[in-house]
This record gives C-alpha cells, structure tokens and sequence, in this order.
C-alpha cells in the first residue's frame, strides 16, 4: 500500500522527497502553477464562448432592428388586419392574445397548483398515484394537435361555447395543465422537509404548513412553471386552429363569448 502511494507521488511531483513521503517545496509550487494556469486558460475558453454567442445574438438583433425599423409605425399595432399590406396591423391578434393567455393562466394555474399540493402533501405513495403521476407526465408529451381536437368535441360543440375566447382558453389550458402540476410537483418537493417539521413541532396544522411555509418557499418554482406554460400557450397555433379561430377579424373581442384570431394565426 505504502508502495502505491509514493508511486502516486512521484507520478504527482516528480520533484518530491519520498524519504518522508512529502512532496518538496518546489514540487508543491510546481503544481499549483500548472494548475492555475490550467485554470486560466479553461476560463478564458468559457469568457470566450460567451462573447461568441453574445455577438451572434447582437448580429442578429441589430439585423432585425436595421432591416424592420423602417417599416414599424403605431398603426403597425393599432390597425386591423387588412389586404393592403401598408395598412395591416395586429389589434386584433394582439387583443385576442391578452384575452386568451389571461383566461388560460386563470384556469391552469389555480388547478395545476391545487393538484401538484395535492399528489405532493396528502396522496400516500401507493399504485394509483404512481399511476396519475406517470400520465400527467405523458399528457405533457402529446402533441397539440390532440388538444384540439378534444376541446373542439368538448368545448365547442358539447358544451355549446362555439369558436370563442373562452373556448380557446379552456382548450390552452388543457394543453399546459400537465406542465404546471410537473414543474409545481418539483418546486414542492425540493422544499427541505425540515421546514415542514418545525412547523408541525410548533403545532401548524398540515394545510397552516402547506400554506404558510411550504407554498412561499415553493413558489419561485411555481412561477417559473407557470411562465414556461404561459409561453408555450402564447405560441401555439394548431389547437386553435382545430377549435375554429379566425385568420381575418375586424373587431376585438368584449367578452369571453366573441369569436377572437390571436397573433401566431396571423
């Protein structure tokens, strides 16, 4: 063993006294020499790469602004679609966006959180919730597509709401209903169970500690789910379009129940 060790050592400090099986001042400054400089260059790579892939982005932002600036006035956003292409604008998908991605964070978010709290903090580890978490899990996978057609059949001709904002809402938030529970399910469960035992030593009730400390200490993570939800409904286009949104709208909608067009389907 003793044998090994010094092997080690002198492969590690060529300049090492084996005698006491310490390596020597100079085989120690060595070293670290080598090592910083290692250091050193592996940084300077990594700044490297960042500015790299900061310029491409600023090329690229700085081709966007110089070729479309000129074309961008304030009718660009408050005019409707048109067939003129001077006179189009987006207030009609632009309005239909805020109408539909409010209505949908409205019904997922309460929903998803209330679900992930539940599979988290009340249901036991046990077959049937295995189960419902491995199909939340697939439901986040299948295609959009499928959300649509099931809200065209539920929604919109069941339920009689038409092809109407609320319609839409209802169907998007289907869509994103999995990746709200998923990414609420993983900000609950990477609260430290410690906080939940100092709050039931104090005598909280399980829903006082679910609610005073473990939903505060989750919630960073609850948002950031909910903002990648959000982004994915903001920018999906083939539900809708299954549901019957419009491509051409000459007014905005004043309620839930009016037709609407939103901006990826223009």
């Amino acid at each position: 063993m003793s044998t090994m060790q010094d092997t080690r050592v002198a492969k590690a400090f060529p300049d090492s006294n084996l005698a006491d099986g310490m390596p020597s001042e100079s085989a120690w400054k060595e070293q670290l020499t080598s090592r910083k400089r290692r250091g050193g260059a592996f940084r300077s790579l990594g700044i490297l790469s960042i500015l790299i892939a900061l310029g491409v982005l600023a090329v690229l932002i700085a081709d966007v602004l110089v070729r479309g600036l000129p074309w961008l006035d304030l009718g660009f956003i408050s005019n409707f679609d048109s067939r003129f292409a001077d006179r189009a604008g987006l207030w009609a998908g632009l309005v239909g966006s805020v109408w539909m991605i409010g209505l949908t964070i409205l019904f997922a978010l309460p929903i998803g959180v209330m679900a992930a709290i539940y599979l988290e903090e009340y249901a036991g580890v046990n077959s049937i919730t295995s189960f419902i978490r491995i199909n939340i899990t697939n439901l986040a996978g299948i295609p959009s597509i499928i959300y649509g057609l099931l809200g065209l059949q539920i929604f919109v001709r069941y339920l009689g709401l038409g092809r109407s904002v609320l319609a839409g809402a209802l169907t998007m938030a289907l869509l994103v209903l999995p990746i709200v529970i998923v990414a609420s399910q993983e900000a609950i469960r990477a609260v430290p169970p410690s906080l939940r035992q100092a709050s039931f030593a104090l005598g909280a009730t399980k829903w006082q500690t679910v609610w005073y400390h473990v939903l505060p200490a989750a919630f960073p993570g609850i948002l950031t789910g909910n903002i990648l939800a959000a982004s994915r409904a903001i920018g999906e286009t083939a539900p809708l379009i299954t549901i019957g949104a419009l491509t051409y709208l000459r007014y905005v909608p004043d309620d839930p129940l009016d037709l609407f067009t939103v901006l990826p389907i223009q």
